[in-house]
């Protein structure tokens, strides 16, 4: 009887460790996804800055223009 609650033990303990690496197995699956899933939404959205980066006007260049013709202007004005 001795043996055989050895033997007991045994399979219990082989089967507490099965559960062990399915639960590690499952915890790292979910960390994988939620890594997934982050990367998936950074490059949607890094997607939409690029895109609305290439079709946003650049204003500042047109104001830059502008504004260098009215100081050339001023300092014109003030030599006549």
């Amino acid at each position: 009887m001795n043996l055989n609650n050895l033997n007991m033990n045994a399979k219990i303990e082989e089967l507490m460790a099965a559960l062990k690496k399915k639960e590690d197995e499952k915890e790292k699956n979910t960390v994988l996804w939620v890594l997934a899933v982050i990367g998936a939404v950074a490059a949607v959205a890094g997607i939409a800055f690029a895109v609305y980066r290439f079709f946003a006007p650049d204003y500042l260049e047109d104001f830059e223009e502008d504004f260098d013709d009215d100081f050339d202007d001023y300092f014109e004005d003030e030599e006549e």
